[in-house]
This record gives C-alpha cells, sequence and structure tokens, in this order.
C-alpha cells in the first residue's frame, strides 16, 4: 500500500460520494463531486426547512435566514476572513466581474495578470475597459514575481493572479505577490477557484485585498461563490446591481443603499445553494486542508512518475503541483486521449481549460488535464496509466 492509499484509507473519504463508485473521476479541478453529507443538507434545506431569507417574521424564515448567515460565517471563516467581508456570488466569474465593474479606476487604467490566468479573470477586465499587461512564467510554469515587479508600475490599478493555475497546479508566493502589488498602490486581487479545496487559505496572512473562490470545485453545489474583500475596500464599492434586499430607503427621487456586502446581493439569494456550501465547508475542515493537500501532493507525485514512466508522454507544470497534472499524449489529441480514457471508465478534461493564452505559451492547442480530490486514490492512477496504454497501443 503506497503513501497516497494510505492516506485516503486514513480519511475514509470515497465511501462518501455515491457518484463516483465504480468511476474514475479525475476532474475535479473543472467540478467536484459531492459527497452525501453535502447532497443530504441540499435534499433537507428543499424538502423540511424552506423558506424565503431576511424577508419573513415568520419562524421558518427565520431559522433559514439563520442557516444563509451562518453559511457566510463558515465561507468567510474558511478563508480567514469576517463574515461582513464576503459577499456571496453565483461563483468566481461573478465574482471577478464586480470587482472589475464597481472598483472606482482612480485615474489607472491598467490591470497585472499572467499568462496563465483562467479567462474569467482576463475577459472582465477586458470588458470593464482595463488595458491587460501579462506576466510571463517562470520555466516550470509558475508566475514570474521577479517579472512581476519589473512590470508593476503606478498605472496599475490591480494586479490579478490565479492563486493555483487552473492547467499547471502552480502555487504562488501570494505574500510576496501581495508585496509586489502594493508598492505601487495597486491592489491584489487573488483567484481561489483551485487554491481553497486543496491548501489551507488566510487572507489576512497573505495581505490580499480581494479573494474569489467557487463553491462547487469546493464539493459544495454549482450557482454559490464568494468575493471576500477588506471590509473597508468592499464597503466602499457601488452597487453593481439593483433590486430587493440591497436597499436602505427607495423613493422615485432617490435610493439608499445598505452596507456591505448586502449591497451586492439583490435578489432572491441562492438560499439552498448557501445551506450546501456550509455543509461542503464543515465537510472539508473536518478532513483539514493541510490533510488533502498532503494527500493530493502524494497522488500527484506518484501520478508524475507512473505517467513519466509510460514513455511518449508530455508533463507539463512543476513537480509539486497542487493537485492537478496536464498532459499529452505524443502524437495524440488530448480529445482523443479523453474519449478513450472514458471508455475506459477515466473521466479527465481535455481542451484548453479556458487558458487559451496558456496554451499559446504551451505551444499546444489543448492538452488532457487529471484533477485529484479528497477522494481520489491510486486506483485512479493505475486506471489512468492503463488507459493511456490503451491510447497509444490504438494510434500506434
Amino acid at each position: 500500500m503506497n503513501v497516497a492509499t494510505r492516506i485516503n484509507s486514513a480519511l475514509d473519504v470515497r465511501s462518501q460520494f455515491p457518484a463516483i463508485e465504480n468511476w474514475h473521476y479525475l476532474d475535479s479541478a473543472a467540478t467536484a463531486q459531492k459527497p452525501q453529507v453535502v447532497i443530504d443538507a441540499i435534499t433537507t434545506a428543499y424538502a423540511r426547512d424552506y423558506a424565503t431569507v431576511h424577508r419573513g417574521v415568520y419562524e421558518r424564515s427565520a431559522a433559514m435566514t439563520a442557516s444563509y448567515e451562518a453559511a457566510r460565517a463558515a465561507a468567510s471563516g474558511l478563508i480567514g476572513g469576517q463574515p461582513n467581508e464576503v459577499v456571496f456570488t453565483r461563483g468566481a466569474t461573478e465574482a471577478i466581474n464586480l470587482v472589475a465593474r464597481s472598483l472606482p479606476k482612480e485615474g489607472r487604467n491598467r490591470v497585472l495578470l499572467s499568462q496563465l490566468e483562467h479567462h474569467s479573470n482576463i475577459v472582465p477586465w477586458q470588458l470593464a475597459g482595463y488595458e491587460v499587461d501579462a506576466v510571463p512564467l517562470t520555466v516550470d510554469g509558475r508566475i514570474n514575481l521577479d517579472a512581476a515587479e519589473a512590470m508593476i508600475s503606478e498605472e496599475h490599478r490591480v494586479v490579478a493572479f490565479a492563486h493555483v493555475s487552473n492547467v499547471l497546479g502552480s502555487i504562488l508566493d501570494t505574500k510576496r505577490a501581495a508585496e509586489i502589488a502594493h508598492s505601487k498602490g495597486a491592489l491584489l486581487l487573488l483567484d481561489g477557484c483551485q487554491a481553497v479545496p486543496r491548501i489551507p487559505v488566510d487572507v489576512a496572512s497573505i495581505g490580499c485585498d480581494f479573494y474569489a473562490y467557487s463553491g462547487h470545485k469546493l464539493y459544495g453545489p454549482t450557482g454559490i461563490g464568494c468575493l471576500w474583500g477588506r471590509y473597508d475596500l468592499l464597503n466602499a464599492l457601488p452597487p453593481w446591481q439593483g433590486g430587493g434586499s440591497m436597499i436602505d430607503r427607495v423613493t422615485f427621487a432617490k435610493t439608499t443603499y445598505l452596507d456591505a456586502p448586502m449591497r451586492f446581493e439583490a435578489g432572491t439569494p441562492h438560499i439552498v445553494g448557501a445551506v450546501g456550501l456550509n455543509a461542503a465547508v464543515n465537510w472539508v475542515e473536518g478532513l483539514t486542508l493541510d490533510a488533502v493537500h498532503a494527500h493530493e501532493c502524494a497522488l500527484v507525485a506518484e501520478c508524475r512518475a507512473a505517467l513519466s514512466g509510460v514513455g511518449g508522454v508530455t508533463l507539463y507544470g512543476p513537480e509539486d503541483s497542487a493537485g492537478i497534472v496536464s498532459f499529452n499524449v505524443d502524437g495524440v489529441h488530448p480529445h482523443d486521449t479523453a474519449t478513450i480514457l472514458d471508455d475506459v471508465g477515466v473521466a479527465v478534461r481535455a481542451g484548453h481549460h479556458c487558458a487559451q493564452p496558456l496554451m499559446d505559451v504551451l505551444g499546444v492547442p489543448a492538452t488532457a488535464r487529471a484533477s485529484f480530490a479528497a477522494h481520489s486514490d491510486s486506483s485512479d492512477i493505475e486506471a489512468l496509466v492503463r488507459g493511456i496504454e490503451q491510447v497509444k497501443r490504438i494510434f500506434g
């Protein structure tokens, strides 16, 4: 029994995921499967506890409001924040759009990104009228912070980086990124979609200004995510959508708004999504993210060693990537690789992974990507290797 199997056996996680029985699911970087406790929380919320929040004076509405706000406290506490610093959004994409559209530019019209960013951390800035500068990568696929330090100027309003790359799994030195951004008076926004399910995060220790993540990658439901922001910054932003729940007083002459975070949550929210997110946060904290990270690091090492032994496989990213291994089989399009793997019960992602600029840097149109989770074990890697050997046999 190898290290990865021992870790998973100790956590006793796999049996808690009903959707992956007899299936090797290696696409958690796209969306995570749900443990039974999250499924149960969602079912109970709809079947027994459901009511609107923040409006009703009847008992069940008050109870659901308490559950909704408990989810906010859990979502903020997971990353070291306070409840009044977290806005519920549809996901990280909406969270980044919120900042890009609402943040006053204050005469600064540039944003500093990197070559490995997800489209959701590129397109919103373009739509908001920012000029984009892209920091190059190191040889092993990390954001080159020496280059970032040389590139940043007082024209940059925001530095926006992925905490963990969704393609390469490379982990950002976030504290240094914060120092670089703040050296020129810029703000640091971190895309935490791949980090929050995999590694401990403490926004106060990092020193960032905004942090975005999605619930569905954290074993929670789709349609719910979080924008954390330093309260003084968050409360100074104007609302970007209008409607019920976010108002103080409305007249035809003038409307005034609630303080953050409520001013950014117009309309009836994804109530049960928040309840499911709370269950997911509690579940992950029960495992501890230190244990999850150690488990996934062991699997990454095992996977990279196994794929290197196959021959004819190109690996991307650093050796110590966080739970993600991107690869290509020489001479085979990643879509063909993924299709054959699917035939043998292995699910991987194939494509540009919403990171077309990174594909250009790598010099390929696409990659295949295996991404691990708390429920993953060595059997998944063994099945992946058998599948790749089948790919090579079919394509000669």
